[in-house]
């Protein structure tokens, strides 16, 4: 049976341990929240792309199936 001193040594290091813990698991959430700002931010910028390129005009250079064949045909 372990003594009392070594029953508080035990005690006091899993207090470090829960502390270093939560430390950890606060750090690891700021990160979750700004990755989720991040990501937030680039779907909004990439729904404003979308939509300006869905709203460009029709190019006026025509395509390769429309063009004229050059005279040498």
């Amino acid at each position: 049976m372990p003594s009392l001193n070594e029953l508080q040594q035990q005690l006091a290091e899993l207090e470090v341990k829960i502390t270093f813990q939560e430390g950890t698991i606060e750090d690891l959430n700021q990160a979750i929240i700004e990755q989720q700002f991040l990501i937030d931010k680039l779907q909004h910028q990439l729904r404003l792309i979308a939509h300006k390129l869905s709203d460009l005009q029709p190019s006026n250079i025509a395509s390769q199936s429309e063009e004229t064949p050059p005279p040498h045909y």
